[in-house]
């Protein structure tokens, strides 16, 4: 794993705040339309001393998954915890067999860490950047959302390489049905869409999913799901119009950053 880098990390402005969240109750949806870069306070407690264990997980990668979903989890709670991060709890079955306080568990292919669990329900914390990087401030009481734990050194590489690092956000454009599969189309920002290739690997809300085509006109690309991979992983429970968080294949920036720093001239 590659040494963390120091990061400053923007906390939203109480006054930017729905009155739930500055009293600390529960919310149905996570909108965060008032956070912006140019924030000033520091992710900081009352008393001043800094908190980072809620974003250690966007600093460095330490855990590796393969985007083959375990279960779907279903979202409990969401919203301001006590020392000003943010909390989101979830009820689960399969991961949270052997789980432990730290673990990282991938919640719609976002790497988080797990802080607080029981039986039936484990809870993660949410840094500011992170809830504007994704799409987990869609999220609200009853979502589905997919759960895959770490790769462990014994488990199959059923998928491809997923580090949880999840690279923006797309916009589902189009579903259709053909037979008993589903075709979906999605919108990504043109720095996403270089990196997705026809018939390669890309990572939409944590599913390890084969890219069909491309189609560089639209800045969009399609795959297809079979019945099976429909009924195990969230994507068919989204609509047209709703944000999907996207990973893609880390091999494409390793060749782009040898390409880019002459890493294949010659004499290296």
């Amino acid at each position: 794993m590659m040494a963390a880098r120091t990061h400053c990390i923007n906390l939203i402005p109480k006054v930017c705040l729905p009155k739930s969240f500055r009293t600390g109750e529960s919310v149905t949806n996570l909108r965060f339309d008032c956070v912006s870069k140019s924030s000033k306070l520091s992710l900081k407690t009352s008393c001043g001393r800094s908190r980072t264990h809620h974003r250690r997980q966007n600093l460095s990668i330490r855990s590796v998954f393969t985007g083959i979903v375990e279960e779907m989890g279903e979202v409990k709670d969401l919203g301001m915890a006590d020392h000003g991060g943010f909390d989101l709890k979830i009820g689960a079955k399969v991961v949270l067999k052997d789980v432990k306080l730290g673990d990282s568990i991938a919640v719609n292919g976002t790497c988080l860490t797990v802080t607080e669990f029981n039986a039936e329900e484990f809870t993660v914390g949410l840094a500011p950047e992170t809830l504007r990087k994704t799409s987990l401030e869609e999220l609200k009481k009853g979502s589905p959302v997919n759960l895959e734990r770490a790769l462990q050194p014994v488990s199959r590489m059923g998928g491809h390489v997923v580090q949880g690092h999840v690279d923006g956000t797309g916009v589902i454009e189009s579903m259709e049905v053909e037979g008993d599969s589903l075709w979906v189309k999605v919108k990504a920002d043109k720095g996403l869409l270089k990196y997705i290739v026809p018939k390669g690997f890309v990572a939409v809300d944590g599913t390890s999913l084969t890219v069909v085509d491309v189609f560089d006109e639209e800045s969009c690309f399609n795959f297809m799901m079979i019945a099976y991979t429909q009924q195990n992983v969230v994507i068919p429970t989204k609509k047209i119009g709703q944000k999907v968080n996207l990973e893609v294949d880390i091999m494409g920036k390793y060749v782009e950053r040898l390409l880019t720093s002459g890493g294949f001239s010659k004499g290296n």
